[in-house]
């Protein structure tokens, strides 16, 4: 287990290496017994009575001791990624290490936020400002390197990741994004495509920067194979409403490839070609305000009823999570129409997304955000877990996967050709650093690097509520079921609640029945007796309705029968709700509350 602290009394402080080793030689404490206070990030060591996390070994020459430390993180911390002394410990002990160049790579002591894409068979590697040893101010101007693919040669995701970095004549990490004008380069939106001629060609949009994070300039970057570099290729307009910007993925939708930019959320996208990716007038963005208005004077588009217009728009920005709280605390937009909704799944606090990625998860059949949270626990170091049936969402329940004791883990990036077993296990990445966390203290090494985490979707604690919608039938009444549930068929549906859509904690299953005069009814527990073609799949997992401190979140989940006693729908409204129809007492179970209105419950979130 990497980054895990072991302090003695007299505050000697040692860090595990990327293997978890940590080489011990203090001459004045050798043969003596010695306390180490253990701790590390999302992980708890056993207390002792006095309750203090350790524990005292006896330090010889040669000796060994392994100790084993509880995961309260849902991922797994497996290494880092970058900088100097991956395995400095288990090289001192002559232990044995995955890597080619183990202890100085590229001259590489940090590294700022990554990007990377699969282009012409390799993995490419990119980084924001890098820090070496010769001098405080290192590369300024991204860095790169290439590795093999697992399946191509290169190490399995779980050992390690073998970098070949593109080197200057010091040897040090060289230069692949100066562009003209003061201050740093800075890449992100890095995109594969190919053009007429079936030719790969990767893309990046670049920013210069000044100041503190003072974006001044963008434009867009083409990889030069031969010189190992990006060359400029356009620049944009900087009061341009909106322009490539996160971690893009591509999708075909009605017959069209385009590629969408996830920061964090997928809100803006553009056809998927080289001249299109260079023309600011075809992007478009998903949002609620009128073509030609903009974020410092936002122009909200309403119908002639007064509900909000969601939709592909150009010349429009999209609205973040920053600007949409903004909105609704104006009141310009009430709460539920909002469209970013993302919230613990337990607690209901809001979570504000602000970096990450999303893609596609074939294990799940749903979209994946990976995402770090602004001003959660710790400062940009908490990371969430959210899936969707969309890219656009909808965007709501959410579980904690990684936490930090008051440091940053910032601009988290799955990284989907690594993903296994049909994904379901998958690996991310991010920035550890004291950056904006307010901690004085950097860990030595670790600090201003990379590093990854591995991610088992399998994981009970990750089964989170999806959207389960109502599609209503005049003879049977309301049909449920969660996207996959429902068929490939389209159609107006909504969002009737949230529910898990596999077994989780304390859920029991909920099937459909059909009573004897053939009306559909829903019941907890097993499934009806079939004659042929075995038990039907539930339509959703619930928590019975006697569960004892349920979540925040949920609420009751009532039958209401129509007056002729034919038909029976589900709602979670109150019981004067329904004219006609007659509710329960009792609540069938406990479900997620939809905190959508009713215009966004009916957006269709179903992915073609």
């Amino acid at each position: 287990m990497p980054l895990v602290e072991l302090r003695t009394v007299n505050e000697i402080r040692y860090y595990t290496d990327s293997n978890g080793v940590v080489a011990f030689c203090e001459p004045d404490l050798m043969n003596q017994t010695v306390f180490f206070h253990i701790r590390s990030h999302g992980y708890e060591f056993p207390k002792d009575g006095f309750g203090y996390c350790g524990k005292a070994l006896k330090a010889t020459e040669g000796g060994s001791a392994q100790l084993k430390i509880r995961r309260i993180n849902i991922a797994e911390r497996l290494y880092r990624l970058t900088g100097a002394g991956v395995y400095r410990d288990s090289a001192i002990a002559g232990d044995p290490v995955p890597t080619k160049r183990p202890l100085l790579n590229g001259l590489v002591l940090g590294s700022d936020s990554v990007v990377n894409a699969v282009y012409r068979g390799k993995v490419y590697w990119f980084w924001g400002d890098t820090n070496q040893p010769a001098y405080p101010l290192g590369n300024f101007h991204v860095p790169g390197a290439t590795s093999l693919l697992p399946q191509d040669g290169g190490l399995e995701p779980e050992v390690g990741v073998d970098l070949d970095y593109f080197l200057n004549e010091k040897g040090f990490a060289k230069e692949t994004a100066r562009m003209p004008g003061d201050g740093p380069t800075w890449i992100s939106a890095l995109t594969v495509l190919r053009d007429a001629a079936g030719r790969e060609r990767m893309f990046a949009a670049y920013a210069k920067v000044r100041r503190f994070l003072d974006v001044y300039q963008r434009g867009l970057v083409e990889f030069d194979d031969q010189k190992q570099q990006f060359e400029k290729v356009a620049q944009f307009d900087i009061q341009a409403p909106v322009y490539p910007d996160g971690h893009p993925f591509q999708r075909v939708e009605n017959g069209v490839e385009r590629v969408y930019f996830a920061n964090p959320y997928p809100l803006i996208r553009v056809r998927a070609a080289p001249e299109s990716l260079q023309s600011l007038s075809d992007y478009e963005s998903f949002t609620c305000l009128e073509p030609g208005s903009r974020i410092g004077e936002a122009r909200l588009d309403r119908a002639s009823d007064g509900s909000l217009r969601y939709g592909w728009k150009k010349n429009a920005p999209p609205v973040g999570p920053g600007e949409q709280a903004k909105l609704v605390k104006a009141g310009q937009m009430k709460p539920d129409e909002a469209l970013l909704q993302l919230q613990d799944a337990d607690t209901g606090q809001l979570v504000t997304a602000h970096a990450g990625s999303v893609y596609w998860n074939d294990y799940r059949g749903r979209w994946a955000m990976i995402v770090e949270q602004a001003d959660g626990a710790s400062r940009l170091g908490e990371i969430w877990f959210a899936e969707a049936d969309s890219p656009l969402g909808p965007w709501v329940y959410a579980r904690k996967i990684v936490t930090h004791d008051k440091y940053s883990f910032y601009n988290p990036k799955q990284h989907p050709m690594f993903d296994k077993e049909g994904g379901r296990v998958i690996f991310f990445e991010g920035t550890y650093s004291t950056f904006f966390s307010g901690n004085p203290d950097p860990t030595p090494r670790y600090d201003y690097n990379q590093i990854l985490y591995k991610l088992d979707l399998s994981n009970p604690r990750l089964v989170l509520p999806a959207p389960i919608y109502e599609r209503f039938d005049q003879d049977e009444g309301s049909r449920l079921g969660s996207a996959p549930g429902l068929g490939p068929e389209r159609g107006p549906r909504k969002i009737a609640f949230f529910a898990p859509d596999r077994p989780g904690p304390g859920c029991v299953p909920v099937h459909e029945w059909r009573n004897e005069g053939g009306a559909v009814a829903l019941k907890l527990g097993p499934p009806p007796p079939q004659s042929a073609g075995g038990d039907p799949a539930p339509v959703f997992y619930a928590l019975p309705s006697k569960t004892a401190d349920p979540p925040a979140t949920t609420t009751p989940l009532y039958e209401f029968v129509s007056n002729d006693d034919m038909r029976r729908t589900y709602s979670t409204g109150a019981a004067g709700s329904m004219a006609d129809w007659r509710r329960s007492e009792e609540p069938l179970c406990l479900v997620w509350r939809n905190p959508m209105g009713p215009a966004l419950s009916t957006l269709d979130w179903q992915s073609p």
